[in-house]
């Protein structure tokens, strides 16, 4: 059977026969993107092709990237390919279960939203999904708006998506840069940066979660080739540190051997 995928303004509370509801019209929030503005890439794995399907067309109504995956090997691999920010995951698949996909994902995108998608609602189920690390959990059937809903919130509360009408903003959990006013508040309080820190800082914010190397720092920031100046970079994130994670809890970290990477802080 192929369900056709509903569009997500339309009204009703029909089943479409794959566990999913329409959604109603009520209008459609300011569009979600990534810190740096591209689209905010899903991954949806369920073993269902036509849940799958309507499911990634109300995500792709968003402006999302979305790719599936049926099982968990194909989950994996879409996962090591697409580098989502949020994965929608059903608990039963055909070859292992949610739990174990998770686990999987962790150990490649440990910072991954993920929203557990299941027919299972009792009260154990929802526990072992929140306690092996999933952020989320939704019961079949859903409304295609409720899941929508609940991936923006977990995607803004994590600082990995901003939305469009916000201007040239980048938000990194409660820090916030604004690109044209060049200006940097951390839970609202101004931070004066030079222009090398802001520059420094606006490259790690276009690319929260992700570590980058000393390399690409100098390159993008400093535009030099590697070769001897590591000292400058630790230089200047030392500088940073002490103005965005001075008295707070610390956003920028070392990654040994690796370089430096920016994410939200801990419990936001």
């Amino acid at each position: 059977m192929n369900t056709p995928t509903p569009d997500p303004g339309t009204s009703g509370d029909l089943d479409t026969g794959t566990g999913a509801v329409p959604s109603r019209g009520t209008g459609r929030p300011p569009s979600l993107t990534r810190p740096d503005g591209t689209p905010v890439r899903v991954l949806v794995v369920d073993d269902d092709p036509d849940l799958a399907e309507v499911l990634s067309g109300a995500l792709r109504y968003e402006g999302w990237e979305v790719r599936t995956a049926g099982d968990g090997a194909s989950a994996a691999a879409e996962a090591r390919e697409l580098l989502p920010d949020a994965v929608v995951l059903d608990v039963m698949l055909p070859d292992t279960d949610g739990f174990a996909v998770l686990r999987d994902l962790h150990t490649v995108l440990p910072e991954v939203c993920v929203l557990f998608l299941t027919a299972r609602d009792a009260v154990e189920d929802r526990i072992a999904g929140i306690t092996a690390g999933g952020d989320d959990y939704v019961t079949k059937p859903f409304s295609l708006e409720e899941v929508v809903a609940r991936l923006r919130g977990l995607l803004r509360r994590a600082g990995m998506a901003r939305r469009m009408d916000e201007g040239p903003r980048l938000v990194v959990g409660d820090l916030a840069m604004d690109e044209e006013a060049r200006e940097v508040t951390r839970c609202g309080d101004l931070i004066e940066l030079s222009p090398t820190e802001f520059e420094l800082l606006r490259f790690l914010m276009r690319n929260p979660r992700r570590v980058l190397s000393k390399a690409q720092i100098l390159d993008r920031v400093w535009s030099y080739d590697f070769g001897g100046q590591a000292h400058v970079v630790e230089l200047y994130i030392s500088y940073l540190r002490k103005k965005v994670d001075a008295g707070r809890e610390p956003m920028i970290h070392t990654v040994r051997g690796a370089g430096y990477v920016i994410k939200p802080a801990a419990g936001r």
